[in-house]
């Protein structure tokens, strides 16, 4: 046993005052805005609002019979989805494939994958690629650009390379091929660092606008439901658009604001604390050798 000093339990307690109040200072802003979504405007003054004021659920009610939001909603969830499939399908077999010391100039691909983090076309070339190959104004805009992401690449090559190779050997002696041996061996052990990528790729893609307002901002049903709340937060005439000939009472353009704000970010705020320990030992993968 090691005996205490009054010294250890003093930097012991400031040390926890200060992870409290960093706490306090992280969540509360956004318990604030869950509490406004579901407080009456009216009765809302400028102290702190710790507990709803007069409960009710009208401004998500108004959110979600508008068309834009509901179809924002969609589109999020199918680009988290589908782009986040395809982006381990191709990355994960990416990263496999520079894993093997056989391949033709394997050094150069290393290098040259590698690169592309630290050097960028810039964005009018990439929006003058993606109208070329006729991916702007589409909704494959939003998937097939990140199909391969290159620090996802490092980290299942760096899982897959901590493998014992003898899975390998064994599989290759009993005739199976490379996709089999990907598939079948490799790819189901991985399920660590595949579901640390799951993670990054689903915030990624459910975080998304930036690519809307460069190849989308035209098509407005293609909107996803981070954008959506992009020209609400930007613009107030969005909200009276959808404010105008309804009725609702309890509802300002400010607490429709927070409700949205609150359905945007709730989906990942539930999914993250499942994954988390993924996400952890997504971060660690390559830093430790044992």
């Amino acid at each position: 046993m090691i005996k205490r000093t009054l010294g250890d339990r003093l930097f012991d307690g400031a040390n926890y005052a200060a992870m409290l109040i960093i706490f306090v200072i992280m969540v509360y802003p956004f318990l604030y805005i869950i509490n406004y979504s579901l407080s009456d405007p009216a009765l809302i003054s400028g102290s702190a609002l710790l507990l709803p004021q007069n409960p009710n659920i009208d401004a998500y009610v108004l959110a979600f019979s508008d068309s834009s939001i509901v179809n924002g909603i969609f589109i999020s969830v199918a680009r988290t989805i589908s782009g986040s499939a395809l982006m381990i399908f191709f990355t994960s077999m990416a990263g496999y494939v520079l894993t093997r010391d056989d391949l033709i100039a394997i050094r150069f691909f290393r290098r040259f994958f590698v690169l592309t983090m630290y050097f960028s076309s810039g964005i009018i070339p990439a929006y003058i690629l993606m109208n070329e190959l006729h991916l702007a104004g589409t909704f494959l805009v939003y998937i097939l650009p990140s199909a391969v992401a290159v620090f996802n690449l490092i980290l299942i090559k760096t899982y897959i390379e901590g493998l014992p190779k003898s899975l390998e050997e064994s599989a290759l002696i009993d005739g199976a091929n490379d996709f089999q041996l990907f598939f079948r061996i490799i790819f189901p052990i991985s399920k660590p660092v595949i579901a640390a990528v799951v993670l990054f790729a689903c915030i990624a893609q459910w975080n998304a606008f930036i690519d809307t307002q460069f190849y989308n901002a035209m098509n407005t049903d293609l909107y996803p439901l981070q954008y959506v709340l992009y020209n609400a937060l930007q613009s107030i005439s969005s909200i009276e658009q959808i404010t105008i000939g309804r009725r609702v009472q309890h509802v300002t353009p400010e607490s429709l604001k927070m409700a949205i704000t609150v359905i945007t970010v709730l989906p990942i705020m539930l999914v993250y604390p499942i994954l988390q320990k993924y996400f952890i030992k997504g971060l660690l993968i390559g830093s430790i050798k044992g």
